[in-house]
Protein backbone atom coordinates (compact mmCIF):
# COMPACT_ATOMS: atom_id res chain seq x y z
CA UNK A 1 0.00 0.00 0.00
CA UNK A 2 1.28 3.30 -0.79
CA UNK A 3 -0.04 6.62 -0.02
CA UNK A 4 0.10 9.96 -2.19
CA UNK A 5 2.53 12.50 -0.96
CA UNK A 6 4.44 14.95 -2.83
CA UNK A 7 7.70 15.24 -0.72
CA UNK A 8 10.00 16.54 -3.23
CA UNK A 9 12.86 16.88 -0.99
CA UNK A 10 12.21 13.66 0.42
CA UNK A 11 12.41 11.98 -3.15
CA UNK A 12 15.22 13.84 -4.21
CA UNK A 13 17.32 13.31 -1.10
CA UNK A 14 16.50 9.34 -2.06
CA UNK A 15 18.06 9.76 -4.99
CA UNK A 16 21.31 11.25 -3.87
CA UNK A 17 21.50 8.73 -1.22
CA UNK A 18 20.95 5.91 -3.68
CA UNK A 19 23.15 7.56 -6.45
CA UNK A 20 26.20 7.64 -3.63
CA UNK A 21 25.57 4.34 -2.89
CA UNK A 22 25.89 3.02 -6.46
CA UNK A 23 29.41 2.31 -7.21
CA UNK A 24 31.08 4.21 -10.24
CA UNK A 25 30.89 2.37 -13.49
CA UNK A 26 34.09 3.51 -15.13
CA UNK A 27 36.40 0.73 -15.74
CA UNK A 28 33.99 -1.90 -15.82
CA UNK A 29 33.75 -4.31 -18.87
CA UNK A 30 31.29 -3.61 -21.67
CA UNK A 31 27.81 -5.61 -21.45
CA UNK A 32 26.28 -8.35 -22.98
CA UNK A 33 22.63 -9.63 -23.37
CA UNK A 34 21.28 -11.39 -20.74
CA UNK A 35 20.03 -14.85 -21.18
CA UNK A 36 17.61 -17.22 -19.63
CA UNK A 37 19.74 -18.65 -16.97
CA UNK A 38 21.76 -15.26 -16.01
CA UNK A 39 25.12 -16.99 -16.23
CA UNK A 40 27.03 -14.52 -18.46
CA UNK A 41 29.86 -12.87 -16.94
CA UNK A 42 29.22 -9.66 -14.93
CA UNK A 43 29.65 -7.06 -17.48
CA UNK A 44 30.79 -4.86 -13.75
CA UNK A 45 32.87 -6.88 -11.54
CA UNK A 46 32.52 -4.21 -8.40
CA UNK A 47 29.17 -3.94 -8.20
CA UNK A 48 28.15 -7.49 -8.60
CA UNK A 49 30.57 -8.21 -5.71
CA UNK A 50 29.12 -5.16 -3.92
CA UNK A 51 25.49 -6.91 -4.61
CA UNK A 52 26.65 -10.34 -3.48
CA UNK A 53 27.48 -9.50 -0.25
CA UNK A 54 24.58 -6.92 0.32
CA UNK A 55 21.77 -9.58 -0.51
CA UNK A 56 23.89 -12.22 1.54
CA UNK A 57 23.17 -9.92 4.65
CA UNK A 58 19.50 -8.71 3.85
CA UNK A 59 18.59 -12.56 3.01
CA UNK A 60 20.37 -13.73 6.89
CA UNK A 61 17.32 -14.47 9.62
CA UNK A 62 20.03 -15.16 12.29
CA UNK A 63 20.09 -11.94 13.19
CA UNK A 64 19.48 -10.43 16.44
CA UNK A 65 17.70 -7.15 17.69
CA UNK A 66 18.68 -3.81 17.30
CA UNK A 67 15.84 -1.63 18.04
CA UNK A 68 15.53 -0.12 21.34
CA UNK A 69 16.61 -1.61 24.63
CA UNK A 70 15.29 1.68 26.72
CA UNK A 71 12.80 3.80 27.43
CA UNK A 72 10.01 4.38 29.24
CA UNK A 73 7.89 2.27 31.52
CA UNK A 74 4.53 1.37 30.51
CA UNK A 75 1.67 4.15 31.48
CA UNK A 76 -1.14 2.81 31.93
CA UNK A 77 -4.82 3.33 30.76
CA UNK A 78 -4.25 4.61 27.15
CA UNK A 79 -6.16 4.30 24.75
CA UNK A 80 -5.69 3.92 20.85
CA UNK A 81 -7.38 4.03 17.73
CA UNK A 82 -6.00 2.58 14.54
CA UNK A 83 -7.38 4.43 11.37
CA UNK A 84 -6.85 2.15 8.81
CA UNK A 85 -6.95 3.34 4.79
CA UNK A 86 -8.65 -0.39 4.26
CA UNK A 87 -8.54 -3.31 6.33
CA UNK A 88 -8.73 -5.55 3.05
CA UNK A 89 -4.76 -4.13 2.59
CA UNK A 90 -2.84 -7.00 3.73
CA UNK A 91 0.23 -4.36 4.87
CA UNK A 92 -2.45 -2.44 6.85
CA UNK A 93 -4.43 -5.57 8.67
CA UNK A 94 -1.35 -7.35 9.57
CA UNK A 95 -0.17 -3.66 11.69
CA UNK A 96 -3.10 -3.10 13.10
CA UNK A 97 -3.10 -7.14 14.07
CA UNK A 98 0.76 -6.41 15.73
CA UNK A 99 -0.79 -3.13 17.47
CA UNK A 100 -3.53 -4.75 19.22
CA UNK A 101 -1.10 -7.63 20.43
CA UNK A 102 1.41 -4.73 21.67
CA UNK A 103 -1.52 -2.64 23.07
CA UNK A 104 -2.79 -5.71 25.26
CA UNK A 105 0.89 -6.62 26.30
CA UNK A 106 1.39 -3.04 27.61
CA UNK A 107 -2.54 -2.93 29.18
CA UNK A 108 -4.25 -0.39 26.59
CA UNK A 109 -7.37 -0.41 24.77
CA UNK A 110 -7.27 -0.34 20.77
CA UNK A 111 -9.82 0.48 18.12
CA UNK A 112 -9.58 0.22 14.81
CA UNK A 113 -12.00 2.36 12.13
CA UNK A 114 -11.68 1.06 8.63
CA UNK A 115 -11.29 4.00 6.35
CA UNK A 116 -12.61 1.38 3.36
CA UNK A 117 -10.62 3.15 0.97
CA UNK A 118 -12.24 5.89 -0.34
CA UNK A 119 -11.09 9.61 0.58
CA UNK A 120 -14.32 10.07 1.77
CA UNK A 121 -14.62 6.72 4.02
CA UNK A 122 -10.92 7.68 5.71
CA UNK A 123 -11.84 11.23 6.38
CA UNK A 124 -14.96 10.00 7.91
CA UNK A 125 -13.23 7.51 9.74
CA UNK A 126 -10.49 9.71 10.98
CA UNK A 127 -12.97 11.84 12.04
CA UNK A 128 -14.79 9.78 14.18
CA UNK A 129 -10.72 8.76 15.67
CA UNK A 130 -10.86 12.71 16.45
CA UNK A 131 -14.34 12.43 18.27
CA UNK A 132 -13.87 9.23 20.74
CA UNK A 133 -10.95 11.48 22.07
CA UNK A 134 -8.46 8.46 22.31
CA UNK A 135 -4.54 8.72 23.71
CA UNK A 136 -3.44 8.67 20.36
CA UNK A 137 -4.39 7.83 16.80
CA UNK A 138 -2.46 5.51 14.55
CA UNK A 139 -2.96 6.87 10.34
CA UNK A 140 -2.44 3.54 9.02
CA UNK A 141 -1.26 3.45 5.34
CA UNK A 142 -2.63 6.68 3.87
CA UNK A 143 -1.51 10.10 3.56
CA UNK A 144 -3.16 12.14 6.16
CA UNK A 145 -2.87 15.47 3.94
CA UNK A 146 -6.57 15.18 2.32
CA UNK A 147 -7.39 14.96 5.50
CA UNK A 148 -5.95 17.93 7.13
CA UNK A 149 -9.49 19.27 9.20
CA UNK A 150 -9.50 16.15 10.91
CA UNK A 151 -5.36 16.36 11.55
CA UNK A 152 -6.22 19.89 13.07
CA UNK A 153 -9.13 18.47 15.14
CA UNK A 154 -6.38 15.95 16.65
CA UNK A 155 -3.80 18.87 16.97
CA UNK A 156 -6.43 20.92 18.54
CA UNK A 157 -7.21 18.15 21.15
CA UNK A 158 -3.73 17.22 21.73
CA UNK A 159 -3.83 13.53 20.59
CA UNK A 160 -0.75 12.55 18.65
CA UNK A 161 -0.16 11.38 15.47
CA UNK A 162 1.39 8.32 14.85
CA UNK A 163 2.02 7.12 10.96
CA UNK A 164 2.62 3.41 9.43
CA UNK A 165 3.56 4.40 5.57
CA UNK A 166 1.70 8.02 6.07
CA UNK A 167 4.71 9.95 4.60
CA UNK A 168 8.01 8.58 2.43
CA UNK A 169 10.44 8.89 5.21
CA UNK A 170 10.59 7.20 8.68
CA UNK A 171 10.96 9.61 11.58
CA UNK A 172 9.01 12.76 12.79
CA UNK A 173 7.15 14.37 10.32
CA UNK A 174 6.22 18.40 10.98
CA UNK A 175 4.23 18.51 7.66
CA UNK A 176 1.87 16.62 8.67
CA UNK A 177 2.27 16.21 12.45
CA UNK A 178 3.67 13.35 13.53
CA UNK A 179 4.86 12.20 16.06
CA UNK A 180 6.87 10.11 14.01
CA UNK A 181 6.49 7.66 10.53
CA UNK A 182 6.80 4.11 10.78
CA UNK A 183 8.34 2.54 7.70
CA UNK A 184 11.22 1.46 6.28
CA UNK A 185 13.73 3.45 4.00
CA UNK A 186 12.16 3.43 0.54
CA UNK A 187 15.97 3.84 -1.29
CA UNK A 188 17.35 0.90 0.86
CA UNK A 189 14.15 -1.66 -0.40
CA UNK A 190 14.99 -0.28 -3.83
CA UNK A 191 18.59 -1.30 -4.00
CA UNK A 192 17.87 -5.16 -2.07
CA UNK A 193 15.74 -5.34 -4.96
CA UNK A 194 18.12 -4.54 -7.31
CA UNK A 195 20.79 -6.06 -5.46
CA UNK A 196 18.85 -9.03 -5.90
CA UNK A 197 18.52 -9.39 -9.11
CA UNK A 198 22.34 -8.09 -9.89
CA UNK A 199 23.43 -10.95 -7.93
CA UNK A 200 20.97 -14.02 -8.68
CA UNK A 201 21.90 -12.95 -12.51
CA UNK A 202 25.65 -12.56 -12.25
CA UNK A 203 24.93 -8.92 -13.91
CA UNK A 204 23.35 -10.29 -17.11
CA UNK A 205 19.48 -9.96 -16.98
CA UNK A 206 16.72 -8.66 -18.97
CA UNK A 207 14.43 -6.83 -16.59
CA UNK A 208 10.58 -5.47 -16.59
CA UNK A 209 9.82 -3.19 -13.68
CA UNK A 210 6.23 -2.66 -12.91
CA UNK A 211 5.37 0.59 -10.62
CA UNK A 212 2.39 2.86 -10.29
CA UNK A 213 3.83 6.79 -11.49
CA UNK A 214 1.14 8.55 -9.92
CA UNK A 215 2.07 7.53 -6.55
CA UNK A 216 5.53 9.57 -5.67
CA UNK A 217 6.70 7.56 -3.45
CA UNK A 218 6.35 4.51 -5.86
CA UNK A 219 7.91 6.61 -8.79
CA UNK A 220 10.50 7.08 -7.15
CA UNK A 221 11.03 3.86 -5.84
CA UNK A 222 11.10 2.49 -9.05
CA UNK A 223 13.70 5.40 -10.44
CA UNK A 224 15.98 3.71 -7.49
CA UNK A 225 15.67 0.23 -8.50
CA UNK A 226 16.26 1.39 -11.92
CA UNK A 227 19.10 3.61 -11.19
CA UNK A 228 20.46 0.58 -9.25
CA UNK A 229 20.10 -1.72 -12.31
CA UNK A 230 22.00 0.60 -14.62
CA UNK A 231 25.09 0.11 -12.67
CA UNK A 232 25.58 -3.35 -14.57
CA UNK A 233 25.93 -2.48 -18.01
CA UNK A 234 25.12 -6.10 -18.36
CA UNK A 235 21.25 -5.66 -16.95
CA UNK A 236 18.96 -4.12 -19.42
CA UNK A 237 15.88 -2.55 -18.38
CA UNK A 238 13.55 -4.14 -21.19
CA UNK A 239 10.58 -2.16 -20.35
CA UNK A 240 9.09 0.28 -17.53
CA UNK A 241 5.22 -0.67 -17.30
CA UNK A 242 3.35 1.69 -15.36
CA UNK A 243 0.42 0.42 -14.28
CA UNK A 244 -1.67 2.33 -11.27
CA UNK A 245 -2.50 0.62 -8.12
CA UNK A 246 -6.17 0.09 -8.64
CA UNK A 247 -6.20 -0.79 -12.11
CA UNK A 248 -3.55 -3.43 -11.41
CA UNK A 249 -6.16 -6.33 -11.65
CA UNK A 250 -7.49 -5.68 -14.81
CA UNK A 251 -3.84 -4.32 -16.58
CA UNK A 252 -1.77 -6.46 -14.68
CA UNK A 253 -2.42 -9.33 -17.24
CA UNK A 254 -3.28 -7.73 -20.27
CA UNK A 255 0.27 -6.27 -19.70
CA UNK A 256 2.23 -9.11 -19.40
CA UNK A 257 0.86 -10.91 -22.35
CA UNK A 258 1.79 -8.38 -24.09
CA UNK A 259 5.29 -8.06 -23.07
CA UNK A 260 5.62 -12.33 -22.99
CA UNK A 261 5.70 -12.62 -27.04
CA UNK A 262 7.36 -9.46 -27.48
CA UNK A 263 10.35 -10.15 -25.22
CA UNK A 264 10.70 -13.47 -25.62
CA UNK A 265 14.08 -15.07 -24.06
CA UNK A 266 15.21 -11.75 -23.25
CA UNK A 267 12.73 -10.84 -19.81
CA UNK A 268 14.73 -13.07 -16.99
CA UNK A 269 14.01 -10.52 -14.14
CA UNK A 270 10.82 -8.67 -12.95
CA UNK A 271 10.57 -6.18 -10.36
CA UNK A 272 7.75 -4.64 -8.77
CA UNK A 273 7.16 -1.84 -6.61
CA UNK A 274 4.51 -3.63 -4.81
CA UNK A 275 3.94 -7.84 -4.39
CA UNK A 276 0.49 -7.87 -5.82
CA UNK A 277 1.20 -6.70 -9.45
CA UNK A 278 3.02 -10.93 -9.57
CA UNK A 279 -0.51 -12.20 -7.83
CA UNK A 280 -2.19 -10.58 -10.96
CA UNK A 281 0.38 -11.18 -13.07
CA UNK A 282 0.45 -15.21 -12.46
CA UNK A 283 -2.57 -16.05 -14.76
CA UNK A 284 -1.09 -14.76 -17.71
CA UNK A 285 2.82 -16.13 -17.02
CA UNK A 286 0.45 -19.64 -16.54
CA UNK A 287 -1.05 -19.05 -19.68
CA UNK A 288 1.73 -18.60 -21.71
CA UNK A 289 3.45 -21.57 -20.24
CA UNK A 290 5.72 -19.92 -18.29
CA UNK A 291 7.23 -22.08 -15.51
CA UNK A 292 6.15 -20.56 -11.83
CA UNK A 293 9.72 -21.19 -11.09
CA UNK A 294 10.93 -18.73 -13.02
CA UNK A 295 12.55 -17.10 -16.26
CA UNK A 296 11.67 -14.36 -15.21
CA UNK A 297 12.44 -14.33 -11.77
CA UNK A 298 10.08 -11.80 -9.94
CA UNK A 299 11.12 -9.78 -6.74
CA UNK A 300 9.16 -7.62 -4.81
CA UNK A 301 9.86 -4.33 -3.58
CA UNK A 302 6.88 -4.06 -1.05
CA UNK A 303 4.87 -5.03 1.95
CA UNK A 304 5.67 -8.46 1.69
CA UNK A 305 2.20 -9.64 2.47
CA UNK A 306 1.04 -13.87 3.30
CA UNK A 307 0.13 -13.96 -0.29
CA UNK A 308 3.18 -12.85 -1.76
CA UNK A 309 5.17 -15.59 0.89
CA UNK A 310 2.58 -18.09 -0.53
CA UNK A 311 3.54 -17.31 -4.04
CA UNK A 312 7.21 -17.57 -2.50
CA UNK A 313 7.02 -20.57 -1.03
CA UNK A 314 5.03 -22.65 -3.73
CA UNK A 315 7.30 -21.17 -6.65
CA UNK A 316 4.30 -19.82 -7.70
CA UNK A 317 5.71 -16.47 -10.45
CA UNK A 318 7.45 -14.97 -7.40
CA UNK A 319 10.95 -15.84 -6.38
CA UNK A 320 11.33 -13.10 -3.53
CA UNK A 321 9.92 -10.35 -1.79
CA UNK A 322 11.58 -7.49 0.19
CA UNK A 323 9.00 -7.39 3.00
CA UNK A 324 7.83 -4.80 5.84
CA UNK A 325 8.32 -6.31 9.28
CA UNK A 326 4.66 -5.42 9.88
CA UNK A 327 4.47 -7.26 13.03
CA UNK A 328 7.41 -5.68 14.33
CA UNK A 329 5.99 -2.38 12.95
CA UNK A 330 2.79 -2.72 14.30
CA UNK A 331 5.02 -3.28 18.13
CA UNK A 332 6.92 -0.38 17.46
CA UNK A 333 4.18 1.91 17.42
CA UNK A 334 2.38 1.20 20.48
CA UNK A 335 6.16 1.95 22.08
CA UNK A 336 6.41 5.32 20.12
CA UNK A 337 3.05 6.20 21.49
CA UNK A 338 4.12 5.31 24.93
CA UNK A 339 7.21 7.48 24.59
CA UNK A 340 5.30 10.32 23.34
CA UNK A 341 2.96 10.07 26.71
CA UNK A 342 6.02 10.23 28.97
CA UNK A 343 7.26 13.33 26.84
CA UNK A 344 9.92 11.50 25.14
CA UNK A 345 11.38 11.90 22.14
CA UNK A 346 10.82 9.24 19.06
CA UNK A 347 12.94 5.71 19.19
CA UNK A 348 14.29 6.98 15.96
CA UNK A 349 14.59 2.65 15.23
CA UNK A 350 14.03 1.98 11.67
CA UNK A 351 14.07 -1.96 10.41
CA UNK A 352 16.58 -3.23 8.62
CA UNK A 353 15.66 -4.35 5.05
CA UNK A 354 15.55 -7.95 4.44
CA UNK A 355 14.90 -10.13 1.89
CA UNK A 356 12.60 -13.05 2.10
CA UNK A 357 12.90 -15.99 -0.74
CA UNK A 358 12.17 -19.48 -0.38
CA UNK A 359 14.94 -20.31 0.71
CA UNK A 360 15.13 -18.84 4.16
CA UNK A 361 10.97 -18.30 4.75
CA UNK A 362 10.67 -21.93 6.07
CA UNK A 363 6.98 -21.60 4.95
CA UNK A 364 6.33 -18.49 7.12
CA UNK A 365 3.87 -16.30 5.41
CA UNK A 366 5.45 -12.62 7.00
CA UNK A 367 8.77 -11.45 8.16
CA UNK A 368 9.08 -11.72 11.65
CA UNK A 369 12.07 -11.23 12.70
CA UNK A 370 13.26 -11.87 16.32
CA UNK A 371 13.58 -10.37 19.85
CA UNK A 372 11.53 -7.54 19.44
CA UNK A 373 8.21 -8.63 21.69
CA UNK A 374 10.90 -9.39 24.46
CA UNK A 375 12.76 -6.20 23.99
CA UNK A 376 9.71 -4.28 24.52
CA UNK A 377 8.33 -6.33 26.85
CA UNK A 378 11.60 -5.35 29.21
CA UNK A 379 11.43 -1.55 28.56
CA UNK A 380 7.98 -1.51 29.18
CA UNK A 381 7.82 -3.87 32.43
CA UNK A 382 11.38 -4.07 33.38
Amino acid sequence: MYPTYPHRRTVLAATALLAAAVPAVAGCGGGGSPDAGGTAAAGCPAVLQEAEAAVRRAESTDTSWNGPTTGPRALPGKTLVYVAQTMTNPGVAAVAKGVREAAQTIGWSVRVIDGEGTPAGIQAALGQAVTLKPSGIVIGGFDPRPTSQQVARAGAAGIPLIGWHAVSAPGPSTSPPLFTNVTTKVEEVAKASADWVIARSRGAAGVVVFTDDSIPFAGTKSELIERRLAACPGVDLLAHKNIPIPDASRRTPQEVASLLPRLGRKWTYSVAINDLYFDEAAPAFRAAGKPGAGPPFNIGAGDGDPSAFRRINSEQYQAATVPEPLSQQGWQIVDEFNRAFAGRPASGYVAPVHIATAENSAGATSWDPKGYREAYEKIWHG
